[in-house]
């Protein structure tokens, strides 16, 4: 949805001159917020932290099933089901993932609740007809649940005694050196039982000094991509520090490129209510981060979904593209138009349109912002840009892995350098594949239009990106098409 040179004049743009870009250029943003050396392994205890207790408890949940079923009597291919149903459930309760606090009491509304929602979702599914199988099942369902709640108790009290004597520990870093910091250092020092193992803080200006610090200060908040890698941490805790939040954010995205866990002390702590996303240590909520979206498990299912979609909208729309290029070779002599743009991680690739106006020369087709209205773009190059018709060799970018058909949209990297100098967030952007269509554009920001709003959509897309998200943005992109509204 964008033009060839992009769609309008650019904003007037203020250069800070007293602002350094990184010493890998400005737009290489993937150097922002990961280091180049791969971590070392993490201890085995570490590493075991993060997957035993899910593993144990997934152990415990089929024991209990499967006395369950001897309990009840009942054998039959349908009274699987509810155990197929009670992983989905669970996992989607995240009952299976490793948490800091581990109560019975606390889960077990959860737990009874969808081991009765699974027993009456077998049901379902094989049918009503069988009442005698159908109550089979679900009796199958109160008795696993009853149990699951009596294995699970023991599990919880396994766990618990193993992180008490420094077993399945995750190493932890707290960002900020204030009164917050030491009280949270200290706890997690005399509480083992909630399985963090602080190595250490980070602060640029510590409040704390150095008798009054219960674990020791590893440096400043720039030195932590290297305290990551060196120390092997596994979860990073966010206190009240002299970082400031835009700061703070960049240093966040760091720890997402290196898959640690993130968790934050709320502004206005005591007045915060507890959500399935919080953990109470002891008495303080730590919020826990939602995991990035490269790091989500429907992340692979986008790629694939791009995949599909593109092949097989470059076969269903064959007849078209045929006809656009001719169209085009007819009106400027030539079929396509590339250009290198800016994609994930700062990478470089080709990014390919139908050609509606043929640039006088290489640096006009880099540096210019607007053809909307040239004289050169003739009535067949309008036709084709407004209608976005130009934008469909891009599903070859798609189909070839450059771009995603949902996601920021690329940039030039003339372009990317202006922006990046005035929108410190700007480079954020790159963190995930570009896109066909975005967030920021089915919201109308395209031509002469904030270039701060468009990365700021861009930036909440990806924070809070899901497949249903993209198929939104995919219809509405459809719709725009359809009215002609492209540019």
């Amino acid at each position: 949805m964008t033009t060839d040179f992009d769609d309008a004049t650019p904003p007037t743009t203020t250069r800070y001159p007293g602002r350094r870009l990184h010493s890998l250029g400005a737009w290489t943003p993937a150097a922002a917020w990961h280091v180049d050396a791969p971590p070392p392994p993490s201890p085995r205890s570490a590493r075991a932290a993060a997957w035993l207790p899910g593993i144990i408890l997934v152990s415990v949940d089929l024991a209990a099933f499967g006395a369950a079923v001897v309990l009840a009597g009942t054998t039959s291919v349908g009274t699987f089901t509810v155990f197929a149903l009670v992983l989905v459930f669970f996992t989607n309760a995240e009952l299976y993932r490793s948490r800091l606090t581990l109560s019975i009491l606390d889960d077990a509304p959860a737990i009874v609740g969808r081991a009765l929602a699974a027993g009456a979702g077998a049901m379902v599914l094989h049918g009503l007809a069988d009442g005698v199988a159908g109550t089979a099942r679900l009796r199958t369902a109160w008795i696993f649940g009853g149990l699951c709640l009596v294995m699970r108790a023991a599990a919880y009290c396994g766990i618990g005694i193993a992180r008490r004597h420094h077993r399945l520990r995750h190493r932890t870093l707290l960002l900020g050196c204030g009164t917050m910091a030491g009280s949270l250092a200290t706890n997690l020092l005399a509480h083992p039982e909630y399985g963090l193992q602080p190595e250490g803080m980070l602060d640029g200006d510590p409040l704390l000094c150095g008798e009054d610090r219960p674990v020791p200060l590893l440096g400043g908040y720039d030195a932590l991509s290297t305290v990551l890698v060196r120390h092997a941490i596994d979860v990073v805790v966010v206190t009240y520090g002299s970082s400031d939040e835009q700061s703070m954010v960049n240093l966040l995205r760091a720890c997402d490129r290196l898959s640690c866990e993130i968790y934050f002390v709320p502004r206005l702590y005591e007045l915060h209510s507890v959500t399935k996303d919080t953990e109470v240590l002891w008495g303080l909520p730590l919020v826990r981060l939602r995991r990035a979206p490269f790091r989500a498990r429907g992340w692979s299912v986008k790629r694939l979904s791009d995949i599909a979609i593109s092949a097989t909208a470059l076969l269903l729309l064959s007849p078209i593209l045929l006809l656009c290029a001719v169209l085009s070779r007819l009106d400027t002599g030539s079929v396509l138009f590339r250009q290198i743009r800016i994609g994930l991680d700062g990478r470089p690739f080709t990014l390919l349109k139908f050609c509606t106006m043929r640039p006088l020369t290489d640096a006009e087709a880099a540096t210019r912002w607007n053809i909307g209205d040239d004289d050169r773009v003739h009535p067949i190059g309008r036709l084709l840009r407004s209608t976005s018709l130009d934008e469909l060799p891009q599903l070859l970018n798609v189909l070839r892995g450059d771009m995603s058909l949902v996601g920021p949209r690329p940039e030039r990297p003339f372009f990317v350098d202006e922006f990046s100098r005035q929108f410190p967030w700007y480079l954020a952007r790159h963190r995930v594949p570009v896109g066909l269509t975005g967030l920021a554009q089915v919201h109308g920001l395209r031509g002469d239009t904030s270039i701060a709003d468009r990365a700021r959509f861009d930036n909440f897309y990806i924070e809070n990106w899901s497949m249903w998200g993209d198929i939104k943005i995919m219809i509405r992109t459809a719709a725009q098409v359809l009215r002609a509204s492209g540019r």
